[in-house]
């Protein structure tokens, strides 16, 4: 019989041949290429027990085994200078059953701040790390199994980040890149990047209903096929739900579909679909008083609505070209077209904020390459690639009465060309010291016409991001480390304005990393230099930009297991965030100020209790939002909230019936508040699901 070795939980890889000459490449000196975790493997992951990493007297010397078909999925090491944030596939299913879409999900999973647009699913939220405010998420780059989600060129906001495309019972894991560290992601990744990996091989059907508060109501289907050489997994979902104040109810549906295939046992090739719809009514925003008085049923504009469709088609190819040298290329299209009523308080803003209802239509196309070549030397890998990327976008923004149009404010067609070299490489220098260096070179082109102009405005611009870190190993229990890097996006406005400057960001980070039998945790200092500051009411959608701003802090992520059935987990931000110099549309000088939305402190922990060889498990969570000042509120301070979540679940028969009770304590938050308008969080809700899953 032949044996085999797997470079992912149950999948098979390499046949007895292959393996000698493994194992001959290790004899000659030359550590092979493939070095590296395993594709599917967790460790280093948050799960509902601590991570199986172990701190040896060295440096790790890490697997022999194949890494990811498509290099901006790989999943980053423990053991490099840098903090990241890892959520297996295991506590993602925990958290569904009580979050609300995939911001909730994220911010009770992964402890990020989080403040939602009270919109449905389209209309992307704020997520916000280390006090990036985030309007639309756009500080923060979303990339899943190698595709790039933020939206260039778009009039609503330049990076809009649309999370309502992932299929959260297909997440195989996540990670999140705290700031702009990685040579892999440039444009949109200044407070990190969300990195989803989803799965590619599943034995036999699992299936989820689900029902709850507010008319929610949800039915999920995975299938698959796992074979030695031959990997598929196809998923349809569909949610609705009525909505907790009148006129909220929304839809929702997404379908899956990957199928990976090793040609030989030098090249795998990996292709992969997604598409979603969704549509929506919008109640609108609150006032102050009406917030605090609890008059949650008030709806600004029963007319306003919206409404978003969105695909996108990956194929990877891998090759093996010798023992110490891998290739690795993924291309990728993206379609999208959404249509927007909304009607936004009388704050002044030049598109958006006349008090008139606003209709948005974006129509958009894309398509992207990302090639690379690895070099795996005895002590050190080298990684050089190529990123290229075309946009083009047709946006419309008109003022309406009851969705028939009075004016056009903004029709323009416009495209983005951008393109990139990258450098990553790591170095062991002797058996404790580890030295990353590395950077990306970007050249964006913008053009821009105006309908009806015969002349189109363009404007080409590049920049340079230097990465360097290093990381000091300390037998059997800790690691130090320390990174500077500089990150960048483009801002709000390059739609019509393509010559507007960059962004950018120097962002500094030093920190201790602790790994014991029954623990784990990473503590970090980081400070963040901001150039070109720009900040967006997402109310009024109106932008200032040309100051700058600095962001410093503490956090601490950490997970406990003291039993073999307890792990507690948290995740804690101190930040001070403040804007050096910076004068709004308004004339308000903003020097020393706290940086609107961006909270001086935000907190996750979790209790997870599930002993082994049980049919039951309990899950008790909660996350802390500390004060800030809402957008175009200087001198405003709100107060801290926190929310409290409890879930469980029993197997009976195979099946999983799962009790989840979102805001616990029934607590009254502002989810979003800008010029005195608030957009309010939801009360306590209950979900059940029933659900059978597939050994994985």
């Amino acid at each position: 019989m032949d044996r085999v070795w797997k470079d992912a939980p149950g999948r098979r890889r390499l046949r007895w041949s292959a393996a000698v000459a493994l194992v001959a490449a290790c004899a000659c000196g030359a550590r092979p290429l493939w070095a590296q975790r395993p594709a599917g493997d967790t460790t280093g992951a948050r799960t509902d027990s601590v991570a199986a990493h172990v701190h040896g007297d060295t440096l790790e010397t890490p697997r022999y085994s194949l890494p990811a078909i498509t290099i901006t999925a790989s999943r980053t090491q423990r053991q490099t200078p840098g903090s990241t944030t890892q959520v297996s596939a295991e506590l993602v299913q925990r958290t569904l059953a009580t979050s609300t879409n995939a911001w909730d999900l994220l911010r009770q999973a992964a402890g990020l701040e989080v403040h939602e647009q009270g919109q449905g699913p389209g209309f992307a939220s704020d997520a916000s790390v280390r006090g990036f405010s985030s309007d639309h998420s756009t500080d923060m780059a979303l990339w899943v199994d190698g595709v790039p989600i933020n939206e260039p060129v778009n009039g609503h906001a330049e990076g809009y980040d649309d999370w309502s495309l992932l299929f959260p019972q297909a997440i195989q894991d996540l990670e999140v890149i705290k700031g702009p560290t990685s040579a892999l992601f440039g444009n949109f990744a200044m407070a990190g990047v969300v990195n989803v990996r989803t799965l590619e091989r599943l034995h036999g059907t699992e299936w989820w209903l689900s029902g709850g508060s507010w008319g929610r109501r949800e039915v999920a289907l995975l299938t698959g096929l796992d074979r030695p050489a031959t990997g598929a997994v196809l998923g349809l979902r569909g949610q609705q739900e009525d909505g907790w104040r009148p006129h909220s109810g929304w839809s929702l549906f997404d379908g899956y579909g990957r199928w990976v295939r090793d040609l030989s046992l030098a090249t795998s090739i990996d292709l992969g679909a997604d598409v979603y719809a969704s549509g929506w009514d919008s109640p609108g925003f609150l006032t102050e008083a009406q917030f605090s008085n609890g008059q949650f049923d008030a709806v600004q504009n029963p007319t306003d609505l919206g409404w978003k469709r969105r695909a996108q088609e990956r194929a990877s190819i891998r090759v093996l070209l010798g023992s110490s040298l891998l290739w690795r290329t993924t291309l990728y299209a993206t379609q999208g077209r959404w249509t927007l009523f909304l009607t936004t308080p009388p704050e002044g803003g030049l598109t958006e904020g006349s008090g008139s209802q606003t209709e948005e239509r974006d129509a958009r196309w894309g398509a992207g390459l990302t090639s690379a070549l690895t070099w795996h030397l005895p002590r050190t890998e080298i990684t050089v690639g190529t990123q290229n990327r075309a946009e083009s976008a047709d946006y419309q923004n008109w003022l309406d009465t009851a969705r028939r149009r009075d004016s056009a404010n903004v029709l323009v067609s416009a495209r983005q060309l951008s393109g990139s070299l990258f450098l990553e490489s790591v170095s062991d220098v002797g058996r404790h010291l580890r030295l990353s260096a590395g950077g990306r070179w970007d050249v964006l082109d913008n053009r821009s016409r105006p309908l009806g102009q015969a002349d189109a405005l363009s404007a080409t611009r590049g920049i340079l991001s230097p990465k360097l870190g290093a990381l000091l190993h300390l037998p059997r229990l800790a690691s130090l480390y320390a990174s500077v890097a500089r990150g960048f996006r483009q801002p709000d406005g390059v739609i019509t304005e393509p010559g507007l400057p960059f962004i950018t960001e120097w962002a500094y980070e030093t920190g201790v990393k602790l790994d014991a039998p029954r623990a784990q945790a990473t503590l970090s200092l980081f400070r963040m230099d901001v150039s070109n500051e720009q900040t967006f009411d997402p109310i009024t959608l109106r932008s200032t930009s040309g100051g700058a701003s600095r962001r410093k802090g503490v956090e601490l992520e950490a997970t406990l297991q003291p039993t073999d059935f307890a792990s507690l987990a948290t995740d804690w931000t101190l930040n001070d965030a403040r804007y050096l110099a910076f004068v709004t549309a308004a004339a308000d000088t903003l020097a020393g100020a706290p940086i609107f939305n961006t909270a001086k402190y935000i907190g996750s922990v979790s209790l997870d209790l599930a002993p082994p060889g049980a049919a039951w498990s309990l899950r008790l969570a909660g996350n802390v939002v500390g004060p800030y000042t809402p957008f175009d509120e200087p001198g405003v301070t709100l107060r801290a909230y926190g929310l409290l979540h409890l879930s469980g679940g029993v197997v009976v028969r195979g099946a999983r019936l799962e009790l989840g009770l979102r805001n616990l304590l029934d607590r009254r938050y502002p989810e979003l508040r800008a010029g005195g308008f608030v957009s309010p969080g939801q009360p306590r809700a209950l979900y059940l699901t029933l659900s059978r899953r597939a050994p994985r």
